[in-house]
C-alpha cells in the first residue's frame, strides 16, 4: 500500500506529499507558466518584490475542494482558514471557490524562496509552486575611517556593501571636483600629494536604489611662506609688514629684527596670526625700525622663512609743494627772474652818468 492507500487521500497524506514535491523545486529555479500536467502541478513565474514591499500568493481553486493550503519550506502557512504560521506578517486575504490569497507584509531576504499551495479536491491532488526573488537595496556596510596622512604616503580606501542585486561600487573625489577615479571597492593612491587631499565618495548602486557615504582625506605638509614684500613707510606713521604660508597642519609664526626675537605687543609693535597669515604692525615707524625682518612659519614638519626691509620714504618738503590754492608752478619762471634783473642793472649803469648831471 502506498503512502496514501488506494488513491482515497487524508489530508495529512496531502501535506506530507505536498512537502515532497516543494523539496524538488530548486531554489531560484528559472520557471515559466506551464498550466497543468498529467501530475496536476503548477509552476507559475517568479515573483520580485522588494525589501520592505507586501507580496500576495494567489491559488486558484475550482473544482469540489476539500482541504487546501499554502506552505512554504517545511512550514504549513494557512491550511484553509485555519492560520499555522506564527509570523504576524502572514495574513489571508481570500479563501472561496475560485481563490486562496494569503500575504506577507514587509517581506524580507528570509521570506525568499519557493512556495507551494496544495489543494486536494474530490477527485486527486493539485499543486501550485511559485519562487519568490527579494531584492534588496544597497546598503554600504564597511568604509575606511577619515584619514590624517603625510605628502608622499601610499593610501588605501575600502567600500564594501551588500544588496540584491549585487551593487556596484564607485569612487571619486569630490573636493576638489575629478573625474571618476575607481570603479572598484578597494581605491589605492599611491604617494599621495596634498592636491589629492578632500572628499572622497563611494557610491554603491543597484536596479533598487543607491547608497552613498564619504571619507575626508588630510594631507600633511611642511610650511611653504611665499616671498617677502618690502614695505617704505614715513617716520611717525604706521607699517605692516605680511607673512603668508601654506601648511597643514597650521603653522605658527616667529618674527625676527636680525637675530633677535620680536614679541607682540613689546616695542611699539604688535603681532597678529589669523589662519595662514601674520602680520607685524608698527604703531609709530621711528629711526630704529627700518631694517631687515625675517618671518619663520614652523609645524611639525618643517619650518619656511622669509626676509622683508623696512625702508624710509622721504616725506616731500614745502619748497616742493604748489603754495595758495590754485597756483601754478611754471618750471622756467626761476631763469625768467635772473635775466629780468641783469637787464635793470645793466640800464641803471647806462643811465647813471646822465642822471649826475642834473
Amino acid at each position: 500500500m502506498g503512502i496514501c492507500g488506494y488513491f482515497t487521500m487524508s489530508w495529512k497524506c496531502l501535506v506530507v506529499l505536498s512537502f515532497r514535491l516543494l523539496f524538488l523545486v530548486p531554489a531560484g529555479l528559472p520557471v515559466h507558466s506551464q498550466g497543468e500536467s498529467q501530475t496536476d502541478s503548477k509552476v507559475m513565474d517568479n515573483i520580485t518584490v522588494r525589501q520592505g514591499e507586501n507580496v500576495f500568493l494567489r491559488c486558484a481553486q475550482g473544482d469540489i475542494v476539500t482541504h487546501t493550503a499554502w506552505l512554504n519550506r517545511s512550514s504549513i502557512l494557512y491550511a484553509g482558514e485555519d492560520k499555522w504560521s506564527v509570523d504576524p506578517r502572514v495574513s489571508l486575504v481570500t479563501l472561496n471557490q475560485e481563490e486562496f490569497t494569503i500575504k506577507i507584509e514587509d517581506v524580507d531576504m528570509t521570506d525568499e524562496g519557493p512556495y507551494i499551495c496544495a489543494v486536494q479536491t474530490s477527485s486527486r491532488p493539485r499543486t501550485t509552486s511559485v519562487h519568490i526573488l527579494v531584492q534588496v537595496p544597497p546598503t554600504i556596510i564597511n568604509l575606511s575611517k577619515d584619514l590624517v596622512v603625510n605628502e608622499g604616503s601610499n593610501v588605501t580606501l575600502m567600500c564594501q556593501a551588500s544588496g540584491k542585486p549585487e551593487p556596484s561600487l564607485t569612487w571619486k573625489l569630490l573636493s576638489p571636483s575629478v573625474d571618476l577615479v575607481s570603479e572598484d571597492e578597494y581605491l589605492d593612491i599611491p604617494s599621495i600629494s596634498r592636491q589629492r587631499a578632500g572628499t572622497y565618495e563611494c557610491t554603491a548602486i543597484n536596479d533598487i536604489a543607491t547608497d552613498v557615504q564619504t571619507v575626508e582625506i588630510t594631507v600633511n605638509y611642511a610650511p611653504s611662506v611665499s616671498e617677502g614684500r618690502d614695505v617704505g613707510v614715513t617716520l611717525g606713521q604706521r607699517g605692516v609688514l605680511e607673512c603668508e604660508v601654506d601648511a597643514v597642519p597650521k603653522a605658527d609664526f616667529e618674527w625676527y629684527r636680525d637675530d633677535r626675537r620680536i614679541f607682540n605687543g613689546l616695542d611699539g609693535m604688535e603681532i597678529e596670526d589669523a589662519g595662514q597669515l601674520s602680520k607685524l604692525t608698527f604703531l609709530n615707524i621711528s629711526e630704529a625700525d627700518y631694517g631687515n625682518y625675517t618671518c619663520i612659519a614652523i609645524n611639525k614638519l618643517g619650518s619656511s622663512n622669509a626676509s622683508f626691509v623696512l625702508y624710509e620714504v622721504i616725506e616731500p618738503t614745502s619748497s616742493t609743494l604748489v603754495q595758495g590754492p590754485g597756483a601754478v608752478q611754471d618750471g622756467n619762471s626761476g631763469s625768467m627772474g635772473t635775466h629780468v634783473h641783469t637787464y635793470t642793472c645793466l640800464l641803471l649803469v647806462i643811465l647813471l652818468p646822465f642822471l649826475l648831471k642834473f
